[in-house]
C-alpha cells in the first residue's frame, strides 16, 4: 500500500491521498450518479411504451428480485474472489445492459419485457457490487481513514442518486426522449469502468476458498454474527426499524404532504431535499472528526433518538417544521449509517467482511417490502398521526434494547478504535 506524504488539514479529505481510492471512489460516484438517472430515465421509459402502472410495477419488481435472490450470493462472492475483479464485472455488465437499452430505443424495438430483463440484470450486478465494495476498502486503505472513506461515499450517495440524478434525468429526457437519458447512463457506467480498469490488484488479496462449500461459508457467516452480540442486536435493531419506520417515509409521507399543503408535488420533493442534504452533512460531520469513543452506543442514539422528529412529521401543518423535521432524521440517519459501514470494516474479520456485509444488505431488502406492504392496509385502520408516532419512538426502545441485551457499552470500551 503507498505510503501517504503529509497529513491533511481535513480528515475526511484524508482518503484521496492514495491513487487507488481516488480512482475507486470516482468510479462508485459517476455509477451512483448513473443510477441516480437510472431510476428515472427507467420510469419515464415505461410509462413512454405502456401508460399502466402494473408495467411500471413489474419493472420495479424485478430490479428488487434480481437483488435479494443474489444478495447473499454476492456476499460469498466477496470473501472467495477479488473483490476489484467482481466490481469491474459488475460495472460491465451495468454499461452492456444499459447500452442495450438505449440502442432498443433508438431503433424503435424496446419493449417492456427487455426492460425487465434489463432490470433483473441490473439488480442481480448491484447485490454483488455492495459487499464487494464493502471488503475491498479496507484492502486499499489504512484503518483509521474508513471512516472518512464511508463519510464520503455517505455524502456521495444521497447528493448524486438521489438529488443531482434524478434532477437531470428528468431535465434530459424532457428535453429530449428516453432513450438520449439511457446513453448518457451508459456513458457514466462507460466511464466508470475505465478508471476501474486503471486501478491495481489489492496488495493484500482476500483469501481464495478454494475447498469450502458455499452453504458452509454462508452458514460460517450467520454463526459469527449469531455468536458476536453487538453485530446480531444491531441487526435486529435494524431489521425492526426498517419494518416500523421506512413504510410510513415511502408510502405514507407522500399522502401526509398532499393532504396538508397546497402544492403538495413540489413541496414533497423539498421534503425529500431536505432529508438528502441532513443525511450528506450528517456523514460529513462524522467522517470529519475521529470516531467516537463511545462508537456502539452514539450510533444506537443517532437512530434511536434521530427517530424522533417522525412523531412531529405525522402531526404538524407547518412545512418549516416538517422539513426540519425530516433535515433532523437524514443528519442521525447518515452519521449513523457511516459509524456502521466502518464498524464492519475495522471489526470484522477481512475474510468474513463480504458475507457479514450481504446479510447486513439483505436484512434492509428483507424487511423493506414487508413494511411497504403492511403500511398501506393499515392506515385504513389507524390514523396516520398514530403510525409516525410509533415509527418515532419504537426506535428510541429497540436503540435501548440493543444496547443493554449487547453489553455495547462494555463493548466498546473493551475494544477501542480511535
Amino acid at each position: 500500500m503507498e505510503q501517504p506524504v503529509a497529513d491533511p488539514g481535513w480528515r475526511v479529505l484524508a482518503p484521496f491521498r492514495f491513487r487507488e481510492y481516488r480512482l475507486l471512489i470516482a468510479a462508485v460516484s459517476l455509477s451512483i450518479f448513473a443510477e441516480g438517472m437510472w431510476a428515472v430515465v427507467m420510469t419515464l421509459q415505461v410509462i413512454a411504451l405502456d401508460d399502466d402502472p402494473t408495467s411500471l410495477s413489474l419493472v420495479a419488481t424485478c430490479l428488487g428480485v434480481g437483488l435479494v435472490a443474489f444478495v447473499l450470493v454476492g456476499g460469498l462472492a466477496a470473501d472467495r474472489l477479488p473483490q476489484r475483479a467482481i466490481i469491474i464485472v459488475v460495472e460491465a455488465v451495468n454499461t452492456a445492459v444499459v447500452t442495450t437499452v438505449a440502442v432498443l430505443g433508438f431503433v424503435g424495438t424496446l419493449q417492456i419485457w427487455h426492460l425487465a430483463v434489463a432490470a433483473g440484470a441490473l439488480g442481480v450486478a448491484a447485490a454483488f457490487f455492495f459487499p464487494a465494495y464493502s471488503a475491498l476498502l479496507p484492502r486499499i486503505l489504512p484503518a483509521e481513514q474508513l471512516l472518512a472513506a464511508n463519510g464520503v461515499e455517505g455524502v456521495v450517495r444521497p447528493v448524486f442518486q438521489r438529488a443531482a440524478g434524478p434532477a437531470i434525468a428528468g431535465l434530459l429526457v424532457a428535453a429530449t426522449f428516453p432513450a438520449v437519458g439511457a446513453v448518457a447512463v451508459a456513458v457514466l457506467f462507460a466511464i466508470g469502468l475505465v478508471l476501474l480498469l486503471a486501478t491495481r490488484p489489492a496488495a493484500k488479496p482476500s483469501a481464495v476458498h478454494q475447498h469450502s462449500h458455499l452453504l458452509r461459508d454462508l452458514r460460517d457467516g450467520v454463526s459469527f454474527v449469531w455468536r458476536t452480540p453487538w453485530l446480531l442486536w444491531t441487526l435486529l435493531f435494524a431489521s425492526i426499524f426498517v419494518l416500523v419506520v421506512l413504510g410510513p417515509i415511502e408510502v405514507l409521507l407522500p399522502f401526509v404532504v398532499a393532504d396538508r399543503f397546497a402544492d403538495g408535488e413540489r413541496t414533497y420533493g423539498f421534503v425529500l431535499a431536505f432529508f438528502g442534504v441532513g443525511s450528506a452533512l450528517g456523514a460529513l460531520a462524522v467522517s470529519s472528526r475521529r470516531l467516537p469513543r463511545r462508537y456502539l452506543s452514539v450510533m444506537m442514539v443517532m437512530w434511536g433518538v434521530g427517530s424522533i422528529p417522525l412523531a412531529v412529521v405525522g402531526v404538524t401543518s407547518s412545512f418549516p417544521v416538517m422539513a426540519l423535521a425530516t433535515f433532523v432524521i437524514g443528519v442521525t440517519d447518515g452519521a449513523g449509517m457511516v459509524i456502521w459501514g466502518t464498524l464492519l470494516q475495522r471489526r470484522v474479520p477481512p475474510q468474513m467482511l463480504g458475507r457479514v456485509s450481504s446479510l447486513d444488505f439483505f436484512v434492509s431488502l428483507a424487511f423493506m417490502p414487508v413494511s411497504f406492504a403492511i403500511v398501506g392496509p393499515l392506515s385504513k385502520v389507524v390514523s396516520m398521526q398514530t403510525i409516525f408516532l410509533a415509527a418515532g419512538l419504537v426506535p428510541v426502545l429497540l436503540a435501548v434494547v440493543a444496547v443493554w441485551a449487547a453489553g455495547m457499552r462494555r463493548d466498546e470500551v473493551a475494544h477501542p478504535l480511535r
